[in-house]
């Protein structure tokens, strides 16, 4: 409960907000929401691992025998990066690579970092469970770079340096 001061009087009153009815428009969206956003049952079966890393971020990448559903964090894949522009061209490729588009279900936990690096981490540790799967698969992903860790990160603020990384002080002028 807010207080509010009246200068006049000064006299302190309680301020109550009144909560607004809800339309039945609104509870309709609310409820179509909830089915959208139901959550993805992971497959009991056996399943094959693969770690990825990209800047900060980490994947946890599964390969199920399923459908060919593609979550990330519980969330389509397409939904989860709808803000990287080509991503489902981007996460599709070391499947199509190996000729397993369709094949699996993957599942993808992903933390850390943006977006762009996740989809980057989701598609190290999907070529990386590729290759537990079958060994073979290493000589058609390794050219095209999708066994390759992508090792640079943010450079980290020194001591001194106004909270950058390569700024230094100011030198007196006289």
């Amino acid at each position: 409960m807010a207080k509010k001061l009246i200068k006049k009087n000064k006299v302190v009153q309680k301020v109550v907000k009144k909560a607004k009815p809800v339309t039945a428009a609104q509870t309709r969206t609310q409820t179509t929401q909830q089915t959208e956003a139901t959550p993805f049952v992971v497959p009991k079966t056996k399943f094959h691992e693969g770690v990825g890393r990209r800047k900060v971020a980490t994947a946890r990448v599964r390969l199920y025998q399923g459908k060919g559903e593609f979550i990330v964090n519980d969330v389509a894949a397409g939904q989860y990066f709808s803000t990287v522009v080509g991503a489902p061209a981007i996460y599709n490729k070391p499947l199509e690579i190996t000729g397993q588009k369709g094949e699996f279900t993957i599942v993808a936990k992903v933390n850390g970092s943006g977006k762009s690096a996740q989809l980057g981490a989701v598609v190290h540790g999907l070529a990386r469970a590729l290759e537990k799967l079958n060994p073979e698969y290493r000589t058609l992903l390794k050219p095209e770079g999708f066994l390759t860790r992508d090792s640079r990160m943010k450079e980290t603020r020194k001591i001194g340096t106004g909270g950058k990384a390569r700024r230094k002080r100011q030198s007196p002028k006289r």
